[in-house]
């Protein structure tokens, strides 16, 4: 069975690996970040419309400061995230689907607080829309370790839930000398497949941001993988 390997952090790494195994799939676990919380100052929280919110580590690693906030309702950038939020204490005014851009785009007008981590995507504001960045958590990339290292030296299926994630996941592999054509990417948006650069024995995209529709996506693509890589 063509191994699928799941590199995202804890705790979404044994989310994954576990909603994968009940598709059947053989995934292993190899989280190749650790998040951590960064120093932040909270803002007065008067001037802001709401909160934006690009991933559940937001409330996860946000800390103390958190509380000063819950007053402010959080737009979303998907279900988990909301589900984070709300166990926080917040309210959930708007759970957005590909993205945080769309969501940003159909922003009433009026100033926002985004609380994020330290490498996030750039957005492209509407008019009459402000968006004030807070970096409130860290990603720190980590070496491969042997195993994974190991589990690449034969075709597998490499899901990638992040630019950030591609990247260096791609960087480690150049470093490590392991051979793209016969990997292939599962990938969580277009934007994470161009961050992977080229030679890979496949690129594919899932049809929405979510992490079911990569595993979806994996299990069409654990059919497809070349045994030979190219």
């Amino acid at each position: 069975m063509i191994p699928v390997i799941v590199i995202r952090p804890e705790p979404g790494n044994a989310a994954t690996v576990s909603a994968a195994r009940a598709l059947g799939l053989a995934p292993h676990a190899f989280p190749l970040f650790d998040m951590a919380p960064a120093p932040w100052t909270v803002p007065d929280p008067a001037p802001y419309r709401a909160l934006l919110a690009g991933s559940a580590n937001v409330f996860r690693l946000g800390g103390e400061g958190l509380s000063h906030l819950k007053d402010l309702p959080v737009h979303a950038v998907g279900a988990v995230t909301a589900e984070a939020a709300q166990e926080a204490g917040f309210a959930v005014a708007a759970i957005g689907e590909g993205g945080l851009q769309p969501m940003v785009s159909a922003l009433p007008s009026g100033r926002y607080l985004r609380l994020a981590g330290e490498k996030r995507v750039p957005l492209a504001l509407p008019e009459g829309v402000e968006v004030d960045d807070v970096v409130v958590y860290a990603a720190a990339g980590l070496p491969m370790l042997q195993g994974l290292i190991e589990a690449l030296k034969t075709p597998a299926v490499v899901l990638l839930h992040s630019g950030e994630a591609a990247a260096h996941f791609a960087a480690e592999s150049a470093r490590l000398g392991v051979r793209r054509e016969q990997i292939s990417l599962a990938c969580l948006a277009p934007r994470i497949g161009l961050a992977a650069g080229e030679g890979w024995q496949s690129i594919e995209i899932a049809e929405t941001r979510s992490d079911q529709a990569v595993l979806a996506l994996a299990v069409q693509m654990c059919h497809k993988v070349s045994p030979e890589g190219h």
